[in-house]
């Protein structure tokens, strides 16, 4: 059964759909069987793998959550052989009123998924940064949650909101939610701020700090307005390295240490933040 991975975090601008695509495509280059779902409404995801939300009008998450189609109608194949993605529309923003009057509205995604889920080795969820219905879905459906969270004093403050959200989908919807990690990106190490967060980080959850940095590269900024993930962009930059790198650790801590290969030589250091 594959493991769904929600990429959250209630504020914006921490790069997290840029890490909900370049993880699952990283996945994917491992070999690894992949979906990611674009459950944000701005379908930044969806654009940012080459597909226009409308060009899938009628076949998108919205769909699904709806009820109007199946799950399966929705999956698109991407650029990527091994990885598939089921768009999002900004009709998304409309589904949660359409979804009030339904019986276990915090369960439609769970339940959509439960057909399709034996076909993944990992399902990757790009969430909304609001807390609604759409992102409760999302937190209800999926095993663990992975955070990335920039290195600035204010991303911190926002972390403990999160984590309250987070503990009350457990306590209510969802027990068996664990938190994957944290994912720091937009690391510059020549700042010493981004030092300080980091190490506060490390200092305050330990082990759920990704070893893995995502370091600021003007690649990754450039990549989605070609439509292609990093390792299609540009393969030997530092933000393809480092999203590599977080892939590689993902299996490693999931257990799946046959994917799990070293970082090229001269590399570690770089996307381990030393």
């Amino acid at each position: 059964m594959g493991k769904v991975i929600a990429i959250a975090n209630q504020k914006g601008g921490v790069g997290k759909t840029t890490t909900a695509i370049n993880l699952a495509a990283s996945l994917a280059a491992l070999e690894k069987k992949v979906l990611i779902i674009d459950a944000d409404p701005q379908a930044n995801t969806t654009s940012g793998l080459n597909f226009s939300p409308n060009d899938g009008r009628g076949r998108t998450l919205y769909e699904v959550m709806i009820g109007q189609i199946g799950i399966e109608d929705a999956l698109i194949q991407t650029d990527l052989d091994m990885l598939h993605m089921i768009p999002s529309h900004i009709n998304l923003v409309g589904a949660e009123i359409e979804m009030l009057q339904r019986d276990k509205r915090e369960s439609v995604l769970r339940e959509a998924l439960s057909s399709i889920r034996d076909g993944y080795d990992y399902i990757i969820i790009d969430c909304s940064p609001s807390l609604g219905l759409i992102t409760v879905n999302t937190l209800t459906a999926a095993d663990s949650v992975a955070i990335p969270v920039q290195p600035e004093f204010f991303a911190l403050e926002g972390l403990g909101k999160l984590m309250q959200t987070i503990r009350l989908v457990q306590n209510e919807l969802n027990p068996a939610l664990t938190i994957e990690g944290f994912i720091v990106t937009m690391f510059d190490g020549r700042t010493k701020v981004h030092n300080q967060v980091l190490a506060e980080l490390r200092d305050h959850f330990g082990d759920m700090v990704f070893r893995t940095v995502i370091q600021r590269n003007i690649r990754l900024s450039e990549a989605p307005s070609h439509g292609k993930p990093i390792i299609l962009y540009d393969v030997m930059c530092n933000g393809s390295m480092n999203y590599m790198g977080l892939a590689r650790e993902l299996l490693e801590r999931n257990g799946d240490t046959a994917a799990f290969q070293r970082q090229p030589e001269g590399k570690e250091d770089e996307a381990y933040g030393k």
